[in-house]
């Protein structure tokens, strides 16, 4: 059974959705985290819904925040429950894009699912499980789970946006080519890279700009 995700939501500038972005947070944070990046990006496109749902677990290094799953290097987790977390949360999310569809009326290639650390892996790991290809995934400062079973797990290939911060001590820069090649070696024709020079662990003007042109591209906004 899956649990049901809260949400906090931008409805369109324009007043009509025609497309959407869902934003998944980062370990220790929720939705509210990123919510914010609908601003700068809303603007730019006025009929696209921005949703940003919370993480349905308590963080155990972070009290405060959430965590889509353990991670045993952070919070002293065993292997097989942060595997199983992964597991759990996979589902919830799935069913989570489900609805967003069905309830805003979207297509698949209607939607881009952006995430941030955690949230990157999360993207990484469900929407290539997922029968039907969405527009396209923007991954920041995440690197991707079990790349081992990628390929005889896939099921769709959207195009992949990779972004990721040279000076990151939390997630090490070299996740970004290693995901890269994973994803090519599993039949991907459409991943692209982008290192924001003078980064940490976090999201800069440079990979926002870059992530807002590939999201217009590929939902045909631009």
């Amino acid at each position: 059974m899956t649990r049901a995700l809260e949400a906090t939501r931008r409805e369109p500038v324009s007043g009509e959705t025609r497309s959407c972005v869902v934003f998944l947070h980062g370990y220790g944070a929720n939705g509210a985290d990123l919510i914010g990046l609908a601003d700068p990006l809303g603007e730019h496109m006025p009929d696209t819904l921005f949703i940003a749902p919370d993480a349905p677990e308590a963080c155990m290094a972070a009290p405060m925040g959430l965590q889509w799953f353990p991670l045993p290097w952070i919070d002293g987790s065993s292997e097989e429950e942060s595997r199983a977390g992964l597991e759990r949360a996979a589902a919830d999310l799935d069913a989570f894009l489900d609805g967003v569809m069905v309830d805003e009326d979207l297509l698949p290639e209607q939607v881009i699912v952006l995430g941030f650390s955690q949230g990157s892996m999360m993207a990484l790991h469900v929407v290539p499980r997922r029968e039907d290809a969405i527009a396209g995934v923007v991954a920041f400062s995440g690197r991707l789970l079990e790349p081992y079973s990628l390929a005889d797990e896939t099921r769709s290939r959207p195009a992949i946006l990779l972004i990721h911060g040279d000076r990151d001590d939390v997630v090490p820069v070299q996740s970004l080519p290693q995901a890269a090649e994973a994803l090519q070696e599993a039949g991907w024709t459409e991943v692209f890279a982008h290192i924001m020079q003078g980064t940490g662990h976090g999201i800069a003007p440079d990979g926002l700009s870059v992530a807002l042109a590939f999201m217009q591209d590929r939902l045909g906004l631009s």
